[in-house]
């Protein structure tokens, strides 16, 4: 396994207490007047088809720590060890009738509320990656951990998953060195834009992961041998 790029994580995530209060603000309204309807979801999920109405993942966050994301199920359980894995298409079987509503609505990404309560996450930021994703990355695209991981993210509004992975890694560097309120204002807006058209929900045409692996670094050279005394 070749070794991760070098990475020195900041004092705080990008935004720093302004974007957590931000965040607390809005998500913790957000989960208790979308406890009901989160309810009725579970049941749903839990009797369209077996398995947990909930879908747990390990994901990497700030400064590469890991988390645990939560998600309603959208496919059959144990869906990522059968078929095409963790690429989805709009054709998948492997999709669930709730999930296939869920995801057109991107209501199954409600529990992240969360997840962002939590501190996990954030309402905006990079989406959470795969740990390992991040054995890939390059010193720049290192950066996206500078900031918690969002339910949404600029990457999501220019493309979500019709783009290659080192597309929206550049995307979400760029979020990150040029982040301001008015960028998460600007993201909301997008992605309540990209919803109603239901646009880039599958990953029809593009490879999942495009980064290539970066090689192990050479071994260094052998210690000439240590003098002793004759």
């Amino acid at each position: 396994m070749a070794d991760m790029a070098p990475y020195t994580p900041p004092a705080e995530p990008v935004g720093g207490r302004l974007k957590r209060g931000i965040d607390l603000a809005v998500a913790v309204p957000l989960l208790v007047a979308t406890s009901p309807l989160m309810a009725a979801l579970a049941v749903w999920v839990r009797r369209d088809s077996p398995g947990p109405a909930l879908f747990r993942q390990e994901r990497t966050g700030f400064a590469g720590r890991p988390f645990t994301l939560l998600k309603f199920r959208s496919m059959v359980d144990g869906a990522v060890n059968m078929g095409s894995g963790l690429r989805v298409t709009s054709t998948d079987d492997r999709i669930t009738r709730s999930g296939r509503l869920m995801r057109k609505l991107s209501l199954d990404e409600l529990p992240q509320l969360i997840n962002i309560v939590r501190g996990d996450m954030s309402l905006i930021g990079p989406r959470p990656t795969m740990p390992f994703h991040m054995e890939r990355y390059d010193a720049t695209q290192m950066k996206r951990l500078d900031a918690r991981p969002g339910v949404t993210g600029l990457a999501q509004i220019r493309g979500r998953n019709t783009i290659p992975w080192s597309v929206r890694l550049r995307h979400d560097v760029e979020y990150v060195e040029r982040w301001t309120p008015w960028t998460d204002l600007r993201i909301v807006w997008g992605t309540i834009l990209v919803v109603l058209r239901g646009s880039g929900t599958y990953d029809d045409s593009k490879p999942v992961f495009d980064l290539p692996e970066r090689p192990a670094p050479a071994d260094p050279p052998a210690a000439p041998p240590t003098p002793t005394d004759g």
